[in-house]
């Protein structure tokens, strides 16, 4: 069964960077995504709400949240958080690990944050 594994984040945020110095040093195979270099996608991002919920993926602690205007944070539908998101990609927490096991929406996975002991579970 192959496995494609794809972590989506910014180079310079230092959980992507211990995410990626994990995977690395346990030689799990993965591309990474950059949100500063390919911009975040309408498919990409409804992938990522079919997987998992705006509560889970919305970083409200970030400081690109916190600089919405009251306005926007004080009106999150579900159309206002997406085109957020497209324009501000650091609005998602990161990093989200996205592994896909075949061809099928079915077989997907997305795994946001990192946390060295949920890596090992999960590649065991």
């Amino acid at each position: 069964m192959t496995k494609t594994i794809t972590l989506y984040g910014i180079n310079n945020c230092d959980t992507v960077k211990k995410a990626q110095k994990w995977l690395t040093a346990n030689s799990v195979n993965y591309a990474f995504y950059d949100f500063k270099k390919q911009p975040l996608t309408n498919e990409l991002l409804a992938q990522f709400v079919e997987l998992n919920d705006w509560s889970t993926l919305l970083n409200k602690r970030s400081t690109t949240f916190r600089n919405l205007s009251d306005e926007i944070k004080n009106n999150l539908t579900d159309e206002v958080v997406f085109e957020q998101v497209l324009a501000q990609p650091t609005l998602l927490k990161r990093p989200l690990l996205l592994i896909e096991t075949d061809a099928s929406q079915s077989s997907l996975q997305l795994h946001l944050g990192f946390k060295a002991e949920n890596y090992q579970e999960i590649f065991q």
